[in-house]
């Protein structure tokens, strides 16, 4: 490994500290835990090869914008406040880019359930949603190479913005994991659209979840869409941005109807609205 060069040294204090407005398709960049985090990389012209990016062994998606090349990087909503690195391919140059993700202090959520069978899990309920969990998190690993990604999302649907990413979670006044999601408050039957184009990667009806659907938008960004009524696509088929993928529901743990719309990045749950463009923000 080669020590950090000088430019390269620059081009993250660009990164970190000031977000890069050249691009609008690029995500909010924010190095706290849950947060998103864009490098830049240098010209296009100046490498044969698309760079390549990891971190904490995990691939990491590589974008071009505007005649550059960015290293979009999703943070863990548990990531511990300390020095991390980045792992670059450039050309034949390899370089370990250091930065630190910074302490972030979300809101609390209080939730009450009418219905204790979804705080106080039955044996039968708790097997099952063990056995979600796992399957889930395989899902939130999944890569599917592809030459660019869209990372100019849209908003799933229109309404009320609720629970919000990272939110400390009170059912019943039980404390459970951080929200790892954005709510958006809408009638049943809403028609919820993919934020971006994709391919389906999976469907299914989990206890927690209820109906939901993942879209793969490729290289390691995927997003979730859950308490839904019905699920309108198939796994493997191929969906455009906006075109609808189910309604809008209440199934699953859900005090009442709306989405639950996650973005999952190389593994990590992060904000969804790092992806919304600023005129799109409520």
């Amino acid at each position: 490994m080669r020590n950090l060069t000088a430019p390269l040294r620059r081009l993250i204090s660009l990164a970190l500290f000031a977000l890069p407005p050249l691009a609008h398709a690029l995500p909010e960049s924010a190095n706290v835990a849950g947060g998103v985090v864009v490098f830049p990389l240098g010209s296009v012209s100046a490498f044969a090869d698309k760079p390549q990016a990891w971190f904490e062994e995990r691939p990491v998606l590589v974008t071009e914008e505007k005649g550059e090349w960015f290293a979009v990087v999703g943070l863990p909503l548990d990531s511990i406040p300390v020095m991390h690195e980045l792992k670059v391919q450039l050309g034949h140059e390899t370089q370990l880019l250091p930065f630190d993700i910074r302490p972030k202090a979300y809101p609390e959520q209080r939730i009450t359930l009418k219905d204790r069978s979804k705080v106080e899990l039955s044996p039968e309920d708790l097997a099952r949603a063990e056995r979600e969990i796992a399957t889930i998190m395989e899902l939130k690993l999944h890569w599917r190479e592809t030459a660019q990604t869209d990372l100019d999302f849209i908003l799933p649907a229109r309404g009320r913005l609720g629970g919000r990413f990272g939110a400390r979670r009170y059912f019943n006044e039980e404390m459970r994991k951080p929200h790892a999601g954005l709510d958006v408050v809408v009638a049943s039957g809403t028609p919820i659209k993919s934020s971006a184009a994709g391919v389906v990667l999976a469907v299914d009806d989990y206890f927690f979840n209820g109906k939901t659907v993942f879209v793969d938008h490729g290289n390691g960004l995927i997003t979730m869409y859950c308490h839904l009524s019905r699920i309108g696509v198939k796994p493997g088929q191929a969906v455009r941005k906006g075109q609808r993928v189910g309604l809008a529901g209440k199934t699953g743990r859900a005090s009442g109807p709306h989405l639950h719309w996650s973005v999952i990045l190389n593994g990590a749950m992060v904000d969804p609205e790092s992806f919304l463009a600023a005129e799109r923000r409520h």
